[in-house]
């Protein structure tokens, strides 16, 4: 397999633009895919017909204006190219206004009241900036996603938007300091991707997995990540296989996968791309989660993509890596060799601080759902307090700045490993920490805290949207200074002084960093539903407004989805481990506890008296009444959640009355199954799940 011949076959990219459009409608296009120009309309049916012919080519018979609601995963309906002629013969025909405009019932996806079925047309916009590509015999057309009103109604209407905010802000920020050449800021992103794969047929026979894509209840196995004998081991043979058919298939479609591990929990694997733009990060992101479930049910797995699929081992995350960059390469958070008197570096990482500090609350919103409430905190997650982690060395450059010297060469240390056949390794200038939530790692951030099954989008708007605010703020300053220097050092000291108490470079997990958060005011999340009212906070409406990114009335339905999509995540959770309960567990225990009393009597008949039998059928049977009794419970709390009509009280109802109930039935559950003999347990086993693969 040769990677670079197999690499965007898939894909409507410069070589096959070339090859299918004239040298004038391709010039144009360009203009509009690098440039950000309008598209000239009358260029439309060209790259129409030239996208079709490639795609047929590729044996497509559809295309789809392939879009992102706001459910995390992706949308589209298919239309053949088939037409026919005025003398009624059958041709295949794709037009420049259906290229550019499609139409979808916009009432049948979470809207946050912003449609309703009287009012149900929605309008999907051709976005050129992201490549289409073929997939199934179909030509799928990346879109945008927008309401009759022009409100946003996608994942990717907002992003761009940010992405527009940032750049003009950050050519701005970068004229302020003298560069007189770049002509926009990009942000790119690489997102790492973790999961979990369990073998199929035992996926099939657990409805919780189903149902809700995280086992509801489950004892732990005898062996979790306990020996870290599983992260970035030998990869096993039936694994490695999907994991090249996973590559092979994600680099014809122009993704470009860099690395894949096993990751610290069993049954748990990563994927990393190399960074692309945010936009097209964000699309071959929700690619790649599609792809990774398809290819895993031909393997004989079920990918799982929840936050916390397993109690008592790892969770999967989505460490999103994000960096800005100019259209003529200069990467605004390199530091150089001497970033003491990098004015660029410094003020752009100043501008980090100060908007990871005054936005905290936006940004936990942004890596905040049902998943990730079970996941952040431990094992690896950070917790959801907001930090920076920026290391001594660079904490240090900045305090020097500030005081107006300019710190050295980074004169990085060796690494010697006393060996005398190995080389000497160049060391980094800071440890990684894996606590952190938002760490500073050489040129770029790693935002940690985004959950595994979640869309990007939201983490990169926030992030595109809050620096462009803090590039205006700062640029304001520097447009009316006489002294850049000077002002670059007063902005890096008001940074330290304003906003330093958001850099914490130790352990985040430690329970001192908990109480040293809550001193130093640091905004404490506990829970999505919490998180969520940062969207609907007047300083952030007044933010996105401001840098045109949301209106007030995007923000406010945003915030009802959220709250919608909590109650509605939980209320089937709820009901699946009510049916698993009921269905399975309860005639499972009464059957055994049979058994077990039979057993007893047949002892006791025969004069055999035995305490242990007697003991463990009392338990049995005290287990078995406390499940009912919770089920019975569970049902009673779950038929209140109806009864409520404000949707914020009904997403607090569920949090602090059905949540709690559904732990005490699955605690019982779980000592049942502990000591139930496993030919009698109903369902595959964590042990089944994590090691029979």
């Amino acid at each position: 397999m040769n990677i670079i011949e197999i690499f965007g076959t898939r894909v409507f990219n410069d070589d096959a633009m070339r090859k299918h459009l004239t040298k004038g409608v391709y010039t144009s296009l360009q203009k509009t895919r690098e440039l950000g120009e309008t598209l000239d309309p009358e260029i439309a049916d060209d790259v129409a017909n030239g996208m079709k012919d490639w795609a047929i080519e590729q044996g497509a018979t559809h295309y789809t204006h392939w879009f992102q609601p706001m459910n995390n995963i992706t949308a589209g309906k298919h239309d053949s190219f088939l037409n026919f002629s005025d003398d009624g013969r059958a041709i295949l025909d794709f037009s420049g206004s259906a290229l550019i405009k499609g139409e979808s019932d916009a009432s049948s996806f979470p809207s946050g009241g912003l449609r309703a079925t009287f009012e149900a047309r929605g309008y999907t916009a051709w976005d050129p900036t992201s490549p289409a590509f073929v997939r199934d015999k179909t030509l799928y057309i990346p879109t945008a996603f927008c309401s009759y009103g022009g409100e946003a109604l996608d994942a990717k209407t907002p992003l761009l938007r940010s992405m527009q905010a940032v750049s003009r802000e950050g050519v701005r920020l970068l004229r302020a300091l003298g560069n007189t050449t770049s002509t926009a800021v990009i942000p790119t992103v690489g997102a790492e991707q973790e999961y979990f794969l369990v073998d199929r047929k035992l996926y099939e026979e657990r409805l919780d997995l189903k149902l809700c894509g995280r086992t509801l209840l489950g004892s732990k196995s005898s062996k979790g990540q306990e020996l870290d004998d599983h992260y970035c081991g030998r990869i096993r043979i039936r694994i490695s296989k999907f994991m090249h058919d996973l590559d092979e298939r994600l680099w014809s479609l122009g993704v470009a996968s860099k690395t894949k591990h096993n990751e610290a929990a069993p049954a748990q694997y990563e994927m990393a791309p190399i960074f692309s733009t945010a936009n097209i990060a964000c699309d071959h992101n929700q690619l790649t989660m599609e792809i990774l479930r398809t290819t895993a049910k031909e393997h004989g797995f079920a990918c799982l993509l929840h936050e916390k699929p397993f109690d008592g081992i790892n969770g999967s995350g989505k460490h999103n890596n994000y960096a800005l960059s100019t259209d003529d390469g200069i990467n605004l958070l390199k530091p150089g060799r001497n970033p003491g008197s990098n004015i660029v570096f410094l003020v752009t990482l100043s501008a980090f601080i100060t908007a990871v500090d005054e936005y905290a609350d936006l940004l936990s919103m942004s890596a905040s759902c049902p998943g990730n409430d079970r996941r952040l905190g431990a094992c690896e997650a950070p917790p959801s307090i907001i930090s920076i982690f920026l290391g001594g060395h660079l904490t240090d450059t900045l305090v020097m700045a500030a005081h107006g010297d300019a710190a050295k060469g980074n004169g990085k240390a060796m690494l010697k490993t006393g060996i005398d056949v190995l080389n000497d390794l160049l060391k980094d200038e800071s440890d990684r920490n894996r606590t952190s939530p938002f760490a500073f790692t050489g040129n770029k951030f790693e935002f940690r805290m985004v959950g595994s099954s979640q869309s990007i989008s939201t983490s990169n708007v926030v992030l595109n949207t809050i620096v462009a605010d803090t590039f205006s703020k700062f640029s304001e300053r520097l447009e009316k200074s006489d002294d850049i220097q000077k002002t670059v050092r007063e902005i890096v000291a008001d940074t330290l002084e304003n906003h330093g108490r958001i850099i914490f470079n130790g352990n985040n997990y430690s329970k001192e960093w908990h109480e040293e958060a809550k001193r130093r005011g640091l905004p404490i999340h506990s829970g999505a539903i919490d998180a969520y009212k940062a969207f609907v906070e007047e300083k952030n409406i007044k933010l996105f407004e401001r840098m045109d990114v949301f209106t007030p009335v995007e923000c406010r339905a945003r915030y009802d989805i959220l709250l919608e999509n909590y109650i509605k995540v939980v209320s089937i959770e709820a009901k699946t481990l009510f049916e698993m309960v009921k269905r399975q567990i309860i005639p499972a225990a009464v059957n055994y506890c049979g058994k077990i009393a039979a057993s007893f009597n047949q002892l006791s008949a025969a004069g055999v008296q035995n305490a242990q039998v007697q003991s463990h059928l009392e338990k049995l049977s005290e287990l078995a009444s406390a499940i009912i009794v919770r089920a019975d419970k569970l049902e009673e709390v779950v038929a209140k959640i109806n009864d409520i009509a404000n949707e914020e009280l009904k997403a607090h109802f569920i949090r602090d009355n059905v949540v709690p109930v559904m732990e005490q039935l699955r605690e019982s559950c779980d000592a049942l199954e502990a000591i139930t003999d496993r030919k009698e347990w109903p369902m595959p086993t964590y042990t089944d799940l994590l090691h029979r693969i």
